[in-house]
């Protein structure tokens, strides 16, 4: 089994996995001794979820939220974006920090949800699909450990609301698992994939115009109620995005072609390739021409 993959990796993480059996002491309230500490210095990576939940919460769009309240960042070298959330200007608070605690509680991030504990994504070789275990963070000025009130983790993510977070966000992290236990075998992703692969996974508004627009219903047969639900229901198109991405990625088909517009876009793929090819000849030709003339008056 190789090691896990941290969705928090700046975290001080204590090493020792545990299951959600495992039993914890912890509490965080208002009137706690280090109350607000955590949100006022932020590195919170975000999951496709937490981006839906939270621009529906400030009745802006997905591009609106990436563009005023995220940065992105590579998950490895050349490879696939992920995204974290934005501090305040020249600060590192949580810009929806508050004297009484977080402004958008009912709709904070997985990060947020989690702690002290720390969801990781376990794979084994040549698989894909995430084996959950956990790890607890400890920081020196956090109080709640002090707190005697023992719960464990399974109830623990229950009360924080985190079930249906990760059943969201369970087909983004086998995605990206996928990729990383893949590595060379399928490529650097190119410019294209990249783009496409973070607009599907964060921008599901963008998403939604490409989905509907006429080339994706040209290549891509859908059910007439799959299109009714991708319209109106977010979560929905979150979850067909996934597939989507398996896919153009991994050829994994769960999404219909039309068999007569997937040739023909194949044929013009091909003969893209064909002139890209043509024309890298042609200027190898040229400089190599050019070489020998150099050559001639030595």
């Amino acid at each position: 089994m190789s090691q896990p993959d941290i969705p928090f990796p700046n975290s001080p993480v204590v090493p020792t996995m545990v299951s959600e059996t495992h039993t914890i002491e912890f509490s965080c309230h208002k009137g706690i001794g280090c109350w607000n500490a955590c949100c006022s210095n932020i590195d919170i990576s975000l999951t496709p979820y937490d981006v839906l939940r939270m621009k529906t919460r400030l009745g802006i769009t997905s591009t609106e939220f990436l563009k005023d309240y995220t940065v992105p960042y590579e998950m490895e070298k050349d490879g696939i974006a992920g995204i974290k959330f934005r501090p305040v200007e020249g600060g590192s608070a949580c810009r929806f920090m508050k004297p009484e605690g977080c402004d958008i509680y009912t709709d904070r991030p997985t990060a947020c949800r989690y702690y002290p504990v720390a969801l990781l994504s376990m794979r084994k070789q040549d698989e894909y699909v995430d084996r959950e275990s956990y790890a607890i963070v400890k920081e020196d000025h956090c109080k709640g450990h002090e707190v005697n009130r023992r719960i464990t983790i399974a109830d623990y993510r229950k009360e924080q609301g985190l079930v249906e977070y990760d059943d969201l966000a369970r087909g983004w992290r086998q995605l990206v698992l996928k990729k990383k236990s893949s590595g060379p075998t399928i490529g650097k992703p190119s410019l294209r994939s990249r783009q496409i692969f973070f607009m599907a996974c964060y921008d599901i508004d963008r998403f939604r115009e490409f989905v509907f627009a006429d080339s994706f219903a040209k290549l891509f047969e859908l059910k007439p109620e799959e299109r009714e639900s991708f319209a109106t229901d977010d979560a929905a198109l979150l979850q067909f995005a996934f597939r989507f991405l398996r896919q153009v990625m991994f050829g994994e088909e769960s999404i219909a072609l039309n068999a007569e517009a997937a040739q023909e876009r194949l044929a013009k793929v091909q003969e893209k390739r064909l002139i890209e090819e043509r024309e890298a000849a042609k200027k190898r030709a040229m400089e190599s021409e050019a070489e020998g003339a150099d050559e001639g008056f030595d």
